[in-house]
């Protein structure tokens, strides 16, 4: 199997589809879906952009670079963007502090350093 392939087959199953409803979603056969998935074909470059966009990832990481799911090259920055994807509270965190001044965010991140202080004594 190529990079992929695998990694192709990897998402599909993460978010729980069947080859028919990938199929079905990008408007392609199930038996198109089979060839990607065994390496036997590759997908032409705008259905390549769907499959990433359809699982949230850019082409680079769908093709098994996994270097290119750094944003920007950036580790701390990709982190930070996983967090804000995968954890519920941090994206409440973030939506609450798009107006906030500089003062507003530097006065929460206080808070919040206080609270997690008060938590590590106990």
């Amino acid at each position: 199997m190529s990079g992929f392939s695998e990694k192709l087959c990897t998402l599909r199953r993460q978010a729980g589809m069947t080859q028919a409803e990938l199929a079905d979603r990008l408007g392609i056969s199930k038996s198109s879906v089979s060839m990607y998935e065994r390496g036997n074909r590759e997908p032409e470059l705008d259905l390549l952009q769907r499959m990433a966009d359809l699982f949230g990832v850019s082409a680079g990481v769908l093709l098994g670079r996994e270097d290119a799911a750094l944003v920007n090259g950036d580790p701390e920055l990709t982190e930070y963007l996983e967090a804000l994807r995968d954890r519920p509270e941090m994206r409440m965190l973030f939506s609450v502090t798009k107006g906030a001044t500089k003062e507003d965010v530097e006065a929460a991140v206080k808070i919040i350093e206080a609270l997690r202080g008060r938590n590590a004594d106990t």
